[in-house]
């Protein structure tokens, strides 16, 4: 991605984050003594700055990057909203539990340049499929020739419309409970209806993945007028009670929640 200021935390603490995991995500360290951990506003993407040697080390020791994978992302970065790509480290994420629950139906909301789509195609089974969906077409214009390119566009299903009105038509054909896997990570006010639909449509045993639970931080303590800090903050404290779902939040990228269903 682009570049990104290192943060300016003493060398203790840089170290320690190594070690620290979860301890780090809690605002003990991050957000509060220290808010540079979380990025920049410019670039709410990464808890560990995108510049920083931690980060680059995670990168270097185990990113394992298909070459059409490395290109969308190369060809992303040059965008001007590139930030908003999922991070490559969370997607290799993904794409191994993917393969873990052998996925064979998998829902994305929020497209974007097709970064995460090809990133679960390429682990799909031949006759598995992404329901993708967006609202923009333009940006997945960028990625859609790279998905031929990698010779799995037949698994990609784009559905250019609000994905609430897919998640509708996906449970009007009677889909519910036929998907192994979803990944949320579009407006983020909406984040709880997509929730709530995905977890109709997901079976028992599948997982839920939501993109920037920490948004940049700003979950902390969300501001009256930040209606995404306040609806993700809210969705946040709903899934820590939610009987219905195993849960693990993630300090990776801009912070992510694995919800599985029980």
């Amino acid at each position: 991605g682009p570049e990104m200021p290192v943060f300016s935390v003493p060398k203790e603490v840089a170290v320690g984050t190594a070690m620290l995991g979860i301890a780090f995500a809690t605002g003990v360290l991050a957000g509060k003594r220290y808010p540079l951990i979380f990025g920049t506003p410019k670039s709410p993407r990464s808890i560990i700055g995108k510049s920083s040697p931690i980060r680059q080390y995670i990168l270097d020791h185990s990113l394992r990057e298909h070459p059409i994978l490395k290109k969308l992302r190369l060809l992303t970065a040059d965008h001007p909203w590139g930030r908003m790509m999922v991070s490559c480290d969370q997607a290799q994420f993904m794409a191994n539990l993917v393969k873990l629950i052998k996925a064979k139906k998998v829902i994305e909301i929020g497209v974007f340049t097709g970064y995460n789509a090809l990133n679960m195609a390429l682990v799909l089974p031949d006759n598995g499929r992404v329901v993708a969906c967006d609202i923009n077409e333009d940006y997945v214009k960028i990625g859609k020739p790279l998905w031929k390119e990698a010779g799995v566009d037949h698994k990609i299903d784009l559905r250019i419309k609000p994905a609430i009105q897919t998640l509708d038509e996906l449970l009007a054909s009677g889909e519910e409970e036929t998907f192994d896997f979803a990944f949320i990570d579009a407006d983020k006010e909406s984040y709880n209806e997509y929730y709530e639909k995905c977890l109709r449509l997901i079976k028992k045993g599948g997982i839920i993945a939501i993109d920037n639970v920490l948004w940049n931080g700003k979950v902390l303590n969300p501001r009256k007028d930040d209606l995404a800090a306040q609806s993700i903050h809210r969705l946040n404290e709903k899934l820590f009670r939610d009987a219905r779902v195993n849960i693990s939040m993630i300090p990776m990228g801009d912070g992510f929640t694995l919800a599985f269903k029980l």
